[in-house]
């Protein structure tokens, strides 16, 4: 089973390369972040058309998740449980077959010290318990996501990121916290080079310089990691024209 993440930056806009990519790639699950749209909207017939079924919650030009799949979604939770009253469209969780996958996205906590930040930390909280939740079940699940988190120093420039929420300690010993709950992070497993990233800001020229940053994870639960075979991050679809500025990563489970 393959299984993909991807923050589009607007599923509308980025439509033909995903498309693209998803005949491509041909992922069993694909995990959409950042949508920008609301469910009505979202262009269900295109990716119906490749033989997929889609499950997505949104808002209209903002935040947004969806599922993106070969098999029907089963068990199909729309909030993170922990924060139900939570308005914001971030997360999505459903099994395929034997496992279980989330699409998460994570609030971007900048600037620190705001209401902004203190949200970050607080849903991070909330998908720390879901976590445990899961593990309790013994089944293998996959969280997959925009984490809009750094786990360490091996960004672009550790001097400029100092001060942004991403690197922030607080942000890392949350992230650390999931891990040490026996979760594996699926592209450590098999790549430990530095400079490996997920996402390139449109700004002062970063994409073509390869100033980026790895913020798009899969956490795997002990019962997935015994069964994965590959795990990479694939830029291609970040050099297109009118890209977003994630590209997609994916890891493969033999089940």
């Amino acid at each position: 089973m393959k299984i993909a993440s991807w923050n589009v930056n607007s599923v509308k806009v980025r439509l033909p390369h995903l498309v693209s990519w998803i005949e491509e790639a041909q992922p069993d699950v694909l995990c959409l972040q950042e949508t920008k749209c609301l469910p009505a909207d979202f262009p269900r017939l295109e990716l119906e058309g490749l033989g997929y079924r889609v499950e997505a919650i949104g808002q209209r030009a903002y935040n947004g998740v969806a599922l993106i799949s070969k098999r029907p979604a089963e068990e199909l939770v729309c909030v993170l449980p922990g924060l139900p009253d939570d308005s914001q469209a971030r997360y999505i969780e459903a099994s395929f077959g034997p496992v279980r996958v989330a699409s998460i996205y994570l609030p971007n906590g900048n600037p620190i010290g705001t209401d902004r930040f203190a949200y970050n930390l607080a849903w991070m909280e909330e998908l720390i318990r879901r976590a445990r939740d899961l593990l309790r079940r013994e089944i293998p699940f996959v969280l997959a996501g925009d984490y809009n988190v750094c786990p360490t120093d091996d960004v672009f420039d550790p001097v400029v990121m100092r001060d942004d929420a991403l690197c922030q300690l607080e942000s890392r010993l949350r992230f650390r916290a999931l891990v040490y709950l026996g979760l594996s992070d699926a592209y450590r497993i098999f790549h430990r080079q530095s400079h490996r990233y997920t996402f390139w800001d449109y700004q002062a020229g970063r994409w073509n310089r390869d100033e980026g940053l790895r913020i798009d994870h899969l956490l795997l639960s002990p019962h997935a990691t015994d069964r994965i075979v590959g795990c990479e991050i694939d830029k291609r679809p970040r050099a297109k024209e009118r890209a977003s500025d994630h590209t997609p990563i994916w890891c493969e489970l033999a089940l």
